[in-house]
């Protein structure tokens, strides 16, 4: 198995997820509104190409687009925030399912990971 992080590799880490995290907080901003209604304060934009039956049509595409596209940015930024929290909290890196460590090379390839490759190709073999 990999030995733990190192301290600089975890300080690459976390300066990685805070710039992925303004990134995705931005790109958020271009795909929602403020929306009182929603849990967030937030909704997909919806865009306003004009009245005719075509212009509708893609209103509605590009809005159907937007809100997955809303869903992907928000379930990333979630994603981001707990690695955050497990860095401050000490538990970065350590699977949530065997509580083994998870090897470096897999958190320098996916900072948000949560388990190990054995763990998650189990789960995955298992749905």
């Amino acid at each position: 198995m990999e030995k733990d992080l190192d301290q600089a590799s975890l300080e690459e880490i976390k300066n990685s997820l805070l710039k992925q995290k303004a990134d995705l907080l931005k790109d958020l901003v271009n795909f929602s509104r403020e929306d009182s209604h929603e849990a967030d304060d937030r909704s997909a934009a919806f865009p306003e190409y004009g009245d005719k039956p075509d212009e509708n049509a893609q209103e509605i595409s590009d809005y159907s687009t937007n809100i997955v596209a809303q869903k992907v940015l928000e379930k990333s930024l979630e994603d981001v925030e707990k690695a955050l929290k497990r860095i401050a909290s000490g538990d970065y890196g350590i699977c949530k399912y065997c509580h083994n460590p998870i090897n470096a090379k897999r958190l320098l390839a996916r900072p948000t990971a949560s388990s190990c490759i054995t763990c998650k190709t189990e789960l995955q073999d298992n749905e």
